[in-house]
C-alpha cells in the first residue's frame, strides 16, 4: 500500500456524565502522518451511533479516504452500528474491528434491554459480517468488513507496530482529550 493512502479512524470514548459519548474521527495515512480530526457524539445506551460516524465522515468532506476503520460494533453502551449502512454512505470499505475474542453479544444485549430495545439491536447485531481473526505484527485482531476484499491487508497496512491500526489508535486519543476538555474546559 502507498504510504500517502487514507483511513479514517472512528473511535468512541465515554466518561460516565451525561448522556452522550464523544465519536472522533482521525484521518491517518499509512506512513502516520495525521491528517484531520472531525468530532460527533452518540447517545449512551441509544441507536445513533451509526448517524453519527456518517455525520464524521460527511463533516470531514475528504474524498482522498480509501478506508473507514471503526473500533468495535456496540459504541456508548450497546449503540450497535450498522456497518452495511456506514458503507453505504461512504462508497469506502468499512471494518469493524475489536480487540479480545468474544462469544458475542447477543447474551449481553439480552441481559441489559427489554423488549423492542433488545429486539433492535439484535437485529442490527446479527445483520453484521462475522468475525475474522487477523494476526497482525504479534497480536490478533478481530475483524468485521464490508466492501472490502482483503482486510488482513489493509488492517496489517495501517498498524506498523502493536495490534491497534493507527487511525483507530489516534481516534481513540483524541476522543478521550475531547472528553476530558467537555468534562473540564478551562483545566
Amino acid at each position: 500500500m502507498k504510504a500517502g493512502a487514507r483511513a479514517l479512524g472512528l473511535a468512541e470514548s465515554y466518561v460516565g456524565e451525561g448522556g452522550r459519548s464523544t465519536l472522533a474521527g482521525a484521518v491517518v495515512r499509512a506512513d502516520r502522518v495525521v491528517d484531520d480530526f472531525r468530532f460527533s457524539s452518540c447517545t449512551v445506551g441509544g441507536s445513533d451511533a451509526t448517524t453519527a460516524a456518517i455525520d464524521v465522515w460527511d463533516g470531514l468532506d475528504r474524498p482522498d479516504v480509501r478506508y473507514v476503520l471503526v473500533a468495535g460494533v456496540a459504541l456508548a453502551w450497546y449503540n450497535i452500528l450498522d456497518i452495511h449502512r456506514l458503507h453505504d454512505a461512504t462508497e469506502r470499505p468499512v471494518l469493524a474491528i475489536s480487540f479480545e475474542p468474544s462469544g458475542g453479544l447477543e447474551d449481553a444485549i439480552r441481559r441489559e434491554f427489554d423488549g423492542d430495545a433488545a429486539t433492535r439491536r439484535l437485529a442490527r447485531y446479527r445483520a453484521l459480517p462475522e468475525r475474522r481473526a487477523v494476526t497482525v505484527n504479534d497480536d490478533t485482531v478481530y475483524v468485521r468488513s464490508v466492501g472490502c476484499d482483503d482486510p488482513a491487508r489493509i488492517v496489517r497496512a495501517f498498524t506498523p507496530e502493536g495490534g491497534r491500526p493507527d487511525p483507530l489508535r489516534v481516534a481513540r486519543e483524541a476522543a478521550r482529550a475531547a472528553d476530558r476538555y467537555r468534562r473540564n474546559p478551562g483545566a
